[in-house]
């Protein structure tokens, strides 16, 4: 793939997360995902998970924040 977004696999978080492939920009850029009134936040790690769409990178989840309001 020769763009600026690559796909990753997201592991952790919220179990009823409705997305566990994503697109994220740059290799190992943390990855934020607005959920629930709040974010879920992932980083890169070293493992590499076979998908459908060949292996991709696995982003384990690290905290939460939440929006104000």
């Amino acid at each position: 793939m020769n763009d600026d977004t690559t796909k990753a696999v997201l592991e952790g978080g919220p179990a009823d997360l409705p997305e566990r492939v994503v697109s994220v920009t740059g290799p190992g850029a943390d990855v934020k995902v607005q959920f629930r009134g709040g974010y879920e936040h992932f980083r890169a790690t070293t493992r590499h998970q076979e998908t459908a769409e060949g292996p991709l990178p696995v982003y384990e989840w690290w905290e939460r924040t939440e929006l104000p309001g």
